[in-house]
């Protein structure tokens, strides 16, 4: 899925964990074979290139996912959108470091980007596309589903304390670790000095992370600066934020949501912030604007 994902785990047999831990990667291996848009025989891209022709017959955990996808983004008011690929590979993030299109070019990619475009059946369980040119990225959220299948497959292993981690994006902390009875101590990167410096921390005991940063990808333009975080109702990249991290029961929620949150900003996200989320919002201003939600 395009990053690396890591397992820690406590326990009192090396050999339970050993084969709980091997059990979940061979579930995410199962995920990146379904979901990966880089792999031609997975069933994400067999949707991209067939959909526009003729509606594609899905599983029903495929089908489920795209539909609450759908559901993200009717609740986002359109800032989370599955089919912004198009944006992305017109902006060069796509594989690229990002360059500066016309506005031309803009505007046409846009012409193929929308999930009122985004067809689902649900008595046939099938996919469909209103046009050519149209495609569906699982990068918000892939790796959160990925860490809630790999969470579900621990617990049933009889895991009670683990720490699993798509790279420093999404994670989820199981329970607490023998020492710190708060949970598990994560750190939130200062997005103006992210190699040596900690925005802010926070223990996660049976509750996930994600963070979207507008620093992770960017280039600069015509003396301005331009993140690979898209507002799919504009076709420009967001503009005002650093960073988001959002905390939610569930990894595949608090991935999705870091992106509306990051493109609608801090007044928005406290109008319709989720029951039992919570956010961090680091705006481009001074540092001591920054800080949670609630």
């Amino acid at each position: 899925m395009g990053t690396t994902f890591s397992v820690v785990l406590h326990g009192d047999c090396r050999d339970k964990m050993e084969e709980a831990a091997n059990a979940a990667f061979d579930e995410l291996q199962r995920l990146h074979n379904l979901l990966s848009i880089y792999r031609p025989a997975s069933v994400w891209s067999q949707i991209n290139r067939l959909a526009a022709h003729s509606p594609v017959a899905v599983s029903p955990e495929v089908f489920r996912l795209i539909a609450r996808c759908l559901a993200y983004n009717r609740r986002s008011q359109g800032a989370f959108d599955i089919t912004v690929g198009p944006l992305m590979k017109t902006w060069g993030f796509f594989k690229g470091a990002g360059r500066l299109p016309s506005r031309d070019e803009i505007s046409a990619a846009l012409g193929k980007v929308g999930s009122r475009r985004l067809r689902l059946d649900p008595a046939r369980r099938t996919v469909r596309f209103d046009m050519e040119g149209m495609e569906i990225n699982p990068g918000g959220i892939g790796k959160g589903h990925a860490v809630d299948r790999m969470v579900e497959i621990l617990r049933k292993k009889g895991i009670r304390a683990a720490l699993v981690m798509a790279s420093s994006s999404t994670l989820y902390g199981m329970g607490a670790p023998p020492e710190e009875a708060r949970g598990w101590k994560v750190q939130i990167s200062n997005p103006a000095r992210p190699r040596r410096h900690t925005a802010t921390e926070l223990f996660l005991k049976d509750m996930s992370l994600s963070t979207s940063g507008g620093y992770a990808q960017t280039f600069r333009a015509g003396g301005r600066s331009f993140s690979h975080i898209m507002d799919p109702r504009t076709g420009w990249p967001a503009q005002g934020m650093l960073l988001v991290s959002v905390t939610a029961p569930r990894a595949i929620d608090s991935e999705a949501w870091t992106k509306p949150f990051f493109i609608n900003g801090r007044s928005w996200a406290a109008r319709h912030c989720p029951g039992k989320f919570n956010a961090f919002f680091c705006e481009d201003a001074p540092e001591d604007t920054w800080g949670w939600l609630k």
